[in-house]
């Protein structure tokens, strides 16, 4: 069954931007604990990245199940001003770490991952932390550390 994936970035609502990145409060939580019991049932595994104000998010899974958890996504009311940065087939799984969780990170990276090339999902070896990296590297890059932890859906 091909894989696919979604990438967007989008605007935090004012009931879940936080004060300083690294932080979200209970709604936040509640939000990704929800989205993880969903994305498991459709077969759907990502991560949210968040600085405090703003989100990038990655999904990847079955067809059908991604298209559902993606509408879910569409019609949130937890963000707004929502940017497609792709959508396609990535082959297999790249983050299949979690059903879903939410990383903590600097805006910099933020708006790094979110302004990089995500044509093609593109991801080479060893190349996560250079200038030229790809989205899919840097994403990787960020993610990779924590998917050792407990599978926990918020940090």
């Amino acid at each position: 069954m091909p894989i696919r994936a979604v990438v967007y970035t989008s605007e935090a609502a004012a009931g879940i931007a936080a004060s300083s990145p690294g932080q979200a409060g209970r709604r936040l939580c509640e939000i990704v604990d929800d989205a993880a019991r969903f994305n498991r049932d459709a077969g759907v595994t990502g991560v949210l990245l968040f600085d405090g104000a703003r989100f990038v998010q990655y999904m990847e899974g079955p067809d059908d199940g991604l298209q559902v958890a993606y509408s879910r996504v569409l019609g949130a009311s937890s963000h707004s001003g929502l940017i497609e940065l792709q959508r396609g087939r990535v082959g297999q799984r790249r983050l299949p770490f979690w059903p879903m969780r939410w990383l903590p990170v600097e805006p910099s990276e933020l708006k790094r991952v979110a302004s990089a090339d995500w044509t093609g999902f593109v991801q080479r070896e060893g190349t996560g932390a250079s200038t030229s990296a790809t989205g899919m590297e840097l994403l990787h890059a960020l993610a990779e550390p924590h998917a050792a932890s407990p599978s926990k859906e918020s940090p």
